[in-house]
């Protein structure tokens, strides 16, 4: 009886589970990561919907910077403007020093002070060949990131969770 067990390959137990359904299997943590301290307080985008005609759209970011940041590193907000069949894309981005335009907030607990930045990124409505994108629904992908120089160029220190939406294009 062991034998022809061993055979068919599936041991059934008393309880009538499968050997196999007690193998560990890797699941998701059950601990859920932290928000970095490199955050995307607000995203405002404009106009909407959008004309390439009649100018640039912007992706306007709130950045909320770590307590402590090294003077030295880079402040890089970037965007992924896609169109849904990925045949039209544009890759956007912006690098400044990361004191450059920082404003601190006060706490209203008594804790170190908050500095926030705020960047304008456009986009012309164009793609990655610099033809106009055609009319039709585009998603965008919005990420901020901590630069620092190494011997090898510049490296990411930090980077904040991405913000997503849509942008209508219209004539």
């Amino acid at each position: 009886m062991v034998a022809l067990l061993l055979f068919i390959g599936t041991v059934v137990l008393p309880d009538a589970r499968p050997v196999d359904a007690l193998a560990k299997t890797k699941g998701k943590s059950a601990v859920p990561r932290p928000e970095p301290d490199l955050k995307i307080l607000s995203l405002n985008t404009a106009p909407i919907p959008y004309k390439p005609q009649e100018g640039a759209f912007h992706f306007v970011a709130t950045v909320q910077l770590p307590k402590e940041v090294d003077e030295q590193l880079m402040l890089e907000v970037s965007a992924l403007v896609t169109s849904s069949s990925m045949t039209s894309l544009r890759f956007l981005s912006i690098r400044q020093p990361v004191n450059e335009h920082a404003q601190t907030i006060p706490s209203a607990n008594g804790e170190t002070p908050q500095r926030h930045v705020q960047v304008d990124l456009t986009w012309d409505g164009l793609d990655h060949n610099k033809q106009q994108v055609p009319v039709g629904s585009y998603e965008y992908e919005v990420r901020v990131k901590l630069l620092s120089n190494g011997e090898k160029g510049q490296r990411t220190q930090m980077l904040s969770w991405p913000k997503r939406g849509k942008i209508q294009v219209k004539n």
